[in-house]
């Protein structure tokens, strides 16, 4: 609690301040879905405000947002409690939001079809024409026969919003995507195939009881959010590495100039 009495000073730093009711508007969840995570732990607490009404901000938007899609990959509380635990301290809302479309991107949840009106209560503010387009580039969403009604992917909408006033060419959005998915996949099946030969083949070999395999195949179901969690972790520090390097590079010459 800060100096001045309000409970986590900082979590609506980044201008977002949503009650619980917008908050939980916002996540499309429950505002009883937000208190039950806020008592475990889950979610820090809000700011107090005027008339002592607690306003939530883009961390607590996007840690739901994790927090949901943790649980859908078959996670427990106390699996998504010590996941949350091994977050970098200074996770940032685009941080949570990156692991959280990263996360979905193991078993893709079945995408909502939601109408205008939906579509922009869910990304909180009202969407161009081209920022629809530039959101369908990123697979946010796809669009039906019906102009007003969109397919939306409720684990990546949150980070495509947060990409929409980043300004990023539409060419190179979809050149992006076309990177990650390529790569993405061609993980996919290096970790299915050593998975495969290293590990399921020799056990099916060995002529385990009926039991035992079905055993095997539930360990194996909860290895991917494990598997997952690494991937993320590995991409977010080569991504820093990467920009690192960058920086460095173009830093030294100027540098180098100024001796």
């Amino acid at each position: 609690m800060g100096a001045d009495g309000v409970v986590g000073g900082d979590v609506v730093a980044d201008g977002v301040r949503l009650t619980v009711d917008e908050l939980a508007a916002r996540a499309g969840v429950t505002v009883r879905t937000v208190r039950f995570y806020g008592t475990k732990g889950l979610l820090p607490p809000p700011e107090l405000g005027p008339r002592r009404v607690g306003l939530y901000g883009a961390v607590h938007l996007d840690r739901l947002g994790l927090i949901e899609e943790l649980q859908r990959q078959g996670l427990t509380l106390a699996a998504i409690e010590r996941y949350l635990a091994r977050l970098p301290e200074d996770s940032t809302p685009l941080d949570l939001a990156i692991h959280r479309a990263l996360v979905a991107s193991w078993t893709p949840e079945a995408a909502e079809e939601l109408g205008r009106a939906q579509l922009e209560r869910r990304a909180g503010r009202g969407l161009s024409e081209e920022q629809v387009e530039r959101l369908a580039a990123m697979g946010a969403l796809e669009r039906t026969e019906d102009p007003e009604v969109f397919r939306v992917d409720p684990g990546l909408l949150p980070l495509g919003v947060r990409v929409l006033d980043v300004p990023i060419p539409l060419e190179t959005l979809l050149a992006a995507r076309a990177v990650v998915l390529e790569h993405s996949r061609a993980t996919a099946r290096e970790l299915q195939r050593l998975f495969r030969e290293t590990v399921w083949k020799p056990y099916r070999e060995s002529e385990p009881a009926p039991e035992e395999l079905a055993r095997m195949k539930a360990l194996t179901d909860h290895i991917q959010p494990m598997v997952a969690q690494a991937l993320v972790t590995a991409f977010q520090r080569s991504l820093r590495e990467e920009l690192g390097e960058a920086v460095r590079g173009t830093a030294s010459p100027g540098t180098a100039e100024s001796r």
